[in-house]
């Protein structure tokens, strides 16, 4: 098959499973941006994007593109260095053409994935597979469900390294994608000066704003998270959100069943799970058991 036996189709799929990835970083952006104005609809979107089977297909997805576009990565670097040999070892004046992202593609990747193992242990792990598993991370004594976005961003940004953590991961992330954006055209036959020109711009405006408002997002939640009783104040949030009427709830206590006016907690069997201990008061609980 030419995608597998010729570098030209090994470009080609760089170059598509990049667009792909590149398409979900600004996605990702522009949702983590929701939880600066909007923190309930960022919940809300965890919870949309949380165990269900549309969200689990587009994680093996997206999964799985990550997979091919590093294998594809190391064995494009692989055959370039092959083909070059020793050459690659003398000294000689670098092209200006060839700008010093393209020539460390495979380091910038390198550190852009070890970013994500971070990004991933701190929240996928706590959220999406959580809610797969079934359990709840625990902080203090105080247990956090899957889909309390807001939650497990306090608890990631409370911790000093993590912004330093992300804003180098996001540094290697502007010149991983600002060189990939334009290649990915390149690869695909769109390599004439005018449209490489005019591409490189684009790439570099379209990478810049995405980055510079990821780094933005890292430093607001840094200072959010680091003020007095922040945790106390997200967590009492949260559970007044989830107790309003007709709030979408994915937890695996509930099993996807909503909170709504006609099936209060006071209608419910309180037993301690169905209910929650934010979720209703005490008295209707023990009103509702000695009925």
């Amino acid at each position: 098959m030419w995608l597998t036996s010729s570098s030209i189709g090994r470009k080609l799929v760089m170059a598509i499973t990049g667009a792909c990835l590149i398409l979900f970083v600004t996605f990702h952006c522009l949702m983590n941006g929701v939880a600066l104005f909007w923190p309930q609809g960022y919940n809300a979107v965890c919870e949309f994007l949380g165990a269900n089977w549309y969200a689990l297909v587009a994680t093996v997805g997206l999964a799985a593109l990550v997979v091919i576009h590093i294998i594809y990565a190391v064995w494009l670097t692989l055959q370039n260095r092959k083909a070059r040999g020793t050459d690659r070892y003398a000294v000689t004046s670098r092209p200006q053409q060839v700008e010093w992202a393209s020539k460390n593609m495979l380091v910038l990747g390198i550190v852009v994935l070890a970013f994500l193992v971070v990004h991933f242990i701190q929240f996928w792990a706590k959220m999406q597979l959580a809610e797969v598993l079934g359990c709840e991370y625990e902080t203090n004594g105080v247990e956090v469900p899957p889909a309390a976005g807001t939650m497990f961003i306090q608890i990631a940004f409370s911790q000093i390294w993590t912004p330093i953590v992300y804003i180098i991961g996001f540094v290697a992330l502007w010149f991983h994608m600002n060189h990939g954006f334009w290649s990915m055209f390149q690869s695909a036959g769109w390599d004439n000066d005018i449209w490489i020109k005019r591409l490189k711009c684009i790439g570099c405006w379209w990478t810049t704003i995405v980055v510079g408002l990821f780094i933005a997002q890292a430093i607001v939640f840094t200072v959010r998270a680091n003020r007095e009783n922040a945790f106390e104040t997200q967590l009492k949030e949260y559970y007044e959100w989830k107790s309003a009427a007709n709030v979408l709830d994915t937890d695996v206590f509930n099993a996807g069943e909503p909170f709504s006016e006609s099936a209060s907690c006071s209608e419910q069997a309180c037993d301690g799970q169905s209910c929650g201990e934010h979720a209703c008061e005490k008295a209707e609980c023990e009103n509702n058991t000695n009925e």
